[in-house]
Order: C-alpha cells, then sequence, then structure tokens
C-alpha cells in the first residue's frame, strides 16, 4: 500500500474522494503502466472481467463515464439504447482530460473536477472485487461493486 503522500498527484486527489466517502482502500501503483484491462489484470492477478474499464463517451453532446468489465466491449447500440440516447461515441483525449482532468488509460470512477454522470455495466455486480484505475494509467484500486455505486451514484445497466 502506498502512502497518500507517495502518490501522483492525480491519485492523490482520488485517494481524497474515497476518504471523504469513508472508504479506506489503497491505491496501488503498478510497475507499469495498465492501460488496457488485460495489462491491469495480468498485473494484479485478477480475472480480465474484474476490471472495470473506465470509458468516457459523448452521448448527444456531454461527456458520460461508462464503467464496463474488461471481459467484454462495449456496444454502443445497447448502451444508447439503455441511456436513452440518440448518438454515443467515443470522447477524443481532449475531452476525456477535459471532463475528469486525467488521462485515457488511467480514468478513476472519481476525482474530476465535476460529476460526470455515470453508468456501471452489469456485469460488473459478479464480482466480489473490481479494479478500477487510480488517477493514472499506473495506479489501479480495488472496490466492491457497491462502493463503485455508491461513490459514482451510477445507474446500472446493460452494456454489452
Amino acid at each position: 500500500m502506498n502512502a497518500p503522500e507517495t502518490l501522483p498527484a492525480r491519485s492523490r486527489i482520488v485517494h481524497e474522494r474515497l476518504a471523504a466517502a469513508g472508504i479506506r482502500n489503497r491505491i496501488v501503483v503498478l510497475p507499469d503502466s495498465a492501460r488496457t484491462a488485460a495489462l491491469a489484470a495480468a498485473a494484479i492477478g485478477c480475472e480480465v472481467g474484474a476490471i472495470a474499464n473506465s470509458l468516457v463517451l459523448v452521448a448527444d453532446g456531454e461527456p458520460i463515464l461508462v464503467m464496463t468489465s474488461g471481459a467484454h466491449r462495449v456496444d454502443f447500440g445497447v448502451l444508447a439504447q439503455s441511456i436513452g440516447a440518440d448518438a454515443v461515441a467515443m470522447a477524443p483525449a481532449a475531452i476525456v482530460r477535459e471532463a475528469t482532468g486525467q488521462v485515457i488509460g488511467g480514468v478513476a470512477p472519481v476525482g474530476h473536477p465535476a460529476p460526470l454522470r455515470t453508468y456501471l455495466d452489469e456485469d460488473l455486480r459478479g464480482y466480489d472485487e473490481i479494479w478500477t484505475a487510480g488517477g493514472t494509467p499506473e495506479t489501479v484500486m480495488p472496490l466492491t461493486f457497491d462502493q463503485l455505486e455508491t461513490l459514482t451514484r451510477g445507474a446500472t445497466i446493460r452494456v454489452a
């Protein structure tokens, strides 16, 4: 476990949000980047499905956050129908950075300049422990689904 003061700046913000919510989980600094679910799962030693990928998308012109299981890809048609959007697309890197203060591959579920409308993949419920990015591509943190739901106030939906 890394002491909060030794974490990267973006991860310290995430740590502060966790602490404010009463969650005492640790943020782990990995020796290498974990920009993909497969890399993260290998580094952590968990199933790929237990990795909660953070996808910043644009739905009808508004940035949203979708936390999806690393076991599959988001079907934009299914997602759009699930959230009642006409159009859903990947957000460009500049929008990701602006909306979250974090970079692609390191977007945590919290720690953003302003809360994002968030959706949670129903398949993440099937894991006792899920792992999310911790604010940088080199940091990860374990959460339960209930903790993720509470932190993000996300709606649980079908994404694939």
